[in-house]
């Protein structure tokens, strides 16, 4: 025994040693690694966050500058342009729809022809079909999901073919985070009932005290270059004529019609329980939409790899470049300008770039640096990208995506997004040990942050990836990080305050800038592509 537990010692001791090998930086990448400025990360906020940008709206002059200063940037430090006919750039066909002249009724049942107040639902417009009327019965189908894998289906014994599912946004409480965010996401509740033949999906309100979303400014979609559909969080197929949402009270009434109340079929949902049911309920909809067109772009630009084989593949570091633009005052500023959020995320990615610049051997892969437009859209510009790359789909091994940092304190702990579900779990463990990070589990797993940036898009066409957010620990031990973050993201997330006279920590920039060099740099070495965990919920994408 005594042999045994010394010869487990010592495979165990050696097991640690390579693992230490592994990471090991050869003296230019750690030297590299040292020159990341704090002042040049604070000088490109303050350009992309200036007001002369108007807060970088798709298809703005202000958006515009924002392009041609990421291209300067990234020319300088020796990027090579990989977008669209050795450009810099991907178009991107945004297009803006509304809703007009929308009416809902119901014709059976207990309802004899009964024409809704409009203050009652939302119809989001078609980005397809500019003049829709269609009718079905209705049927209620749970959260929308469809999971035998997790022992769950909503579906299951359920003909919704030629119908209109009713269902409650939501994940069974056994679902982790990640699979929660997946699974209740529009596009992907859309897909499950175009997959099951429904023609049309209608959104309860389970919250009475949530109001129905304003539609008012439009939704926007990406068109393909024949002018299809190309990615969109509100339309799947021509098959899905309608997507709604209706309120508390019409949700609740529904139900009743069936003898079914809320509160019952909330507790069996949450309980992972799948219960749906036919409601004795036809539903007619009419509405029209118009359209808005409006040309943005992506920028892709690559540092080729060295290794003769592996240089034909990708790591990708992504970072939205869009904000808000001009909207409704708040405090007498206008301007969204959109300093953390996220011109801090691209002065990650170009402090990146110039790591690599001063890296005299550049990695075995290449390394892709994709800056985003339409993520404050839905995701629009990295699915237009994912979708439709300017390199082959097939040799994108990663993604490592950047999105609001948060640089507010010290960097002292990360979760990784999305990195559960893959052998990136291994590279941000190794990256986050060598900058004395802890790594921690999703600390706000009801804000589904998985799905809300652009990461999401490479997940969905079966790429690992992940996205770095702040752990918990903080500087005094009390590691209530979220405490901190609360009353910042409630004054200046999404708000013209979101500029930079804000609360920055320039050095905890610069560390996060590291670490997601760092992952991708690891990626880029490692001879085995990442690799989705075996019966992983996105393996079989």
């Amino acid at each position: 025994m005594i042999k045994f537990c010394f010869l487990f010692l010592f495979i165990v001791t050696i097991g640690n040693a390579l693992s230490a090998q592994q990471l090991k930086l050869s003296t230019d990448v750690e030297r590299s690694l040292k020159l990341v400025s704090p002042e040049q990360i604070k000088a490109d906020i303050t350009y992309l966050a200036d007001d002369k940008l108007k807060g970088r709206a798709p298809g703005t002059e202000g958006y515009q500058m924002a392009v041609d200063y990421v291209v300067a940037q990234l020319k300088s430090l020796g990027v090579k342009p990989a977008g669209e006919n050795a450009t810099w750039l991907q178009q991107v066909k945004m297009r803006r729809a509304f809703t007009s002249n929308p009416v809902l009724s119901l014709n059976s049942g207990q309802f004899n022809n009964l024409i809704l107040r409009d203050d009652a639902y939302v119809i989001y417009p078609n980005p397809a079909n500019p003049a829709v009327r269609t009718s079905g019965d209705l049927v209620f189908a749970g959260y929308g999901i469809t999971e035998p894998t997790l022992g769950y289906d909503d579906y299951a014994g359920l003909d919704v073919k030629g119908k209109i599912v009713l269902v409650m946004r939501g994940a069974p409480e056994k679902f982790p985070s990640s699979v929660a965010a997946h699974t209740m996401s529009t596009a992907q509740i859309l897909k499950v009932a175009a997959e099951h033949g429904a023609i049309g999906v209608m959104m309860g309100q389970a919250d009475s005290t949530m109001k129905l979303n304003n539609i008012s400014k439009g939704i926007y979609s990406v068109l393909d270059n024949q002018d299809r559909v190309a990615v969109s969080r509100t339309y799947y197929s021509d098959q899905i004529s309608v997507f709604c949402s209706v309120n508390y009270d019409l949700f609740n009434m529904l139900l009743g019609s069936a003898g079914k109340s809320l509160s019952d079929i909330t507790s069996h949902l949450k309980a992972g329980q799948a219960h749906s049911f036919a409601l004795n309920v036809g539903v007619n909809i009419s509405y029209t939409s118009r359209y808005q067109d409006v040309t943005s772009y992506n920028v892709v630009g690559k540092i080729p790899g060295t290794d003769p084989i592996l240089k034909y593949e990708y790591v990708v570091h992504s970072a939205h470049l869009d904000h808000l633009g001009v909207g409704e005052p708040i405090e007498g500023d206008s301007i969204y300008n959109g300093a953390h959020d996220n011109a801090s995320g691209v002065a990650s990615l170009l402090a990146i770039a110039r790591v690599y610049k001063n890296i005299k051997i550049k990695p075995k892969r290449s390394i892709l640096m994709v800056l985003v437009t339409g993520e404050e859209s839905g995701d629009l510009g990295s699915g237009y990208f994912a979708k439709y790359p300017t390199v082959p789909v097939k040799n994108m091994v990663a993604d490592i995506n950047t999105d609001m940092p948060t640089i507010i304190a010290p960097l002292l702990s990360i979760t990784a997004l999305g990195a559960e579900h893959s052998s990136l779990a291994n590279q941000v463990t190794q990256a986050a040990d060598h900058l004395g990070l802890s790594v921690e589990p999703d600390p706000e797993p009801a804000q589904s942050r998985f799905t809300r940036s652009d990461q999401y898009s490479f997940v969905l066409q079966g790429i690992p990836a992940l996205h770095i957010k702040y752990g918990s620990k903080t500087a005094d031990g009390k590691n209530n990080m979220n405490e901190i973050v609360a009353p910042w993201r409630a004054k200046y997330y999404h708000k013209p305050q979101d500029d930079i006279n804000g609360i920055f920590d320039f050095e905890a920039g610069k560390k996060y800038a590291q670490l997601n060099f760092l992952i991708g740099y690891l990626v880029a070495q490692n001879p085995d592509r990442p690799t989705w965990n075996p019966g992983d919920i996105f393996e079989q994408k």
